[in-house]
């Protein structure tokens, strides 16, 4: 077989900077770690979650969600969830739990590209407006509008003005989404330098994750402090009574799942669904989890 097919992509750059590039600490903390430990110092559980513990745990909320989606097939709810994070933060495999068992006609996922050169001469908001969930529908945005607020701004994709525009708009953007009847969910997943680094090394290694990676993922290895003053500000700026953030620390990524699962299916107050609240030493506001 052709050895190119498992050639690491973009020539090794995250091994390379995993070697030299990142900080001593991050380095420190990859070397000898074991597979389940927790490598953020600061996350509240040193290993991850048992695995059979989380199956368990997993298999009764898959129910909640059967009956979620039976409920807003009913009752014509319109869901939408909205997922951000830094790369590798785990948000496509949370989606992926989300959805595993519901019917995918009536649950979306949207993961746009960027901008095409008509789209981008539009109003920002338009292309996920068209993405907006119908009666009976749950829509998760595998990243969202917030692209702007961070991605965008770090990478010197749009002017200080057109963010400055974003800013302006999105709370009142979101107002009209609430006021219009759609239940808005935002969620954003935090996970440590290491653990981010860990996971962006293991995609490297395996041919068949190789297509997450992009290079955007590698520039942004050394764009860490820009990516955290940008979230800060985020939410800062987008942290409301009428759609507040709710931020995951997905270092485990299991632990992460079952929060999110059990945040969503709490707001949803289904009558008769009775759910235990996700772990609050993971799961609460920007400045519960001390980001804000």
């Amino acid at each position: 077989m052709d050895s190119q097919l498992f050639a690491k992509p973009f020539d090794g750059a995250i091994s390379a900077f995993a070697r030299s590039g990142a900080p001593e600490d991050v380095r420190t903390a990859l070397r000898g770690a074991d597979k389940d430990d927790i490598l953020e110092p600061t996350y509240p559980y040193r290993r991850e979650m048992d695995g059979k513990v989380y199956d368990a745990e997993m298999d009764a909320l898959q129910v909640g969600l059967a009956r979620a989606q039976r409920w807003i097939n009913d009752t014509g709810a319109r869901i939408a969830i909205v997922f951000e994070g830094r790369d590798a933060a785990g948000k496509g495999g949370v989606i992926k739990r989300f959805r595993e068992n519901l019917n995918p006609r009536s649950a979306h996922v949207v993961a746009l590209s960027k901008p095409s050169d008509v789209e981008a001469t539009q109003w920002y908001f338009q292309r996920y407006v068209a993405h907006m969930p119908a009666a009976g529908q749950m829509v998760f945005f595998d990243r969202s509008w917030y692209n702007r607020g961070v991605v965008e701004h770090v990478f010197g994709f749009c002017t200080d003005e057109e963010r400055e525009r974003f800013f302006g708009q999105v709370n009142g953007f979101e107002q009209m989404l609430v006021d219009d009847g759609v239940t808005l969910i935002k969620i954003w997943l935090n996970v440590g330098r290491a653990e981010q680094l860990r996971r962006f090394l293991a995609r490297e290694s395996d041919p068949v994750k190789q297509w997450k990676l992009s290079r955007i993922d590698i520039d942004g290895l050394s764009r860490w402090d820009a990516y955290t003053a940008a979230i800060r500000e985020t939410y800062e700026r987008s942290h409301s009574d009428h759609a507040p953030w709710t931020v995951i620390r997905s270092d485990d990524k299991k632990r992460a799942r079952l929060a999110a699962i059990r945040l969503v299916l709490r707001q949803l107050a289904i009558p008769g669904l009775e759910v235990e609240a996700p772990d609050s030493a993971i799961c609460g506001s920007p400045r519960a989890m001390g980001l804000a």
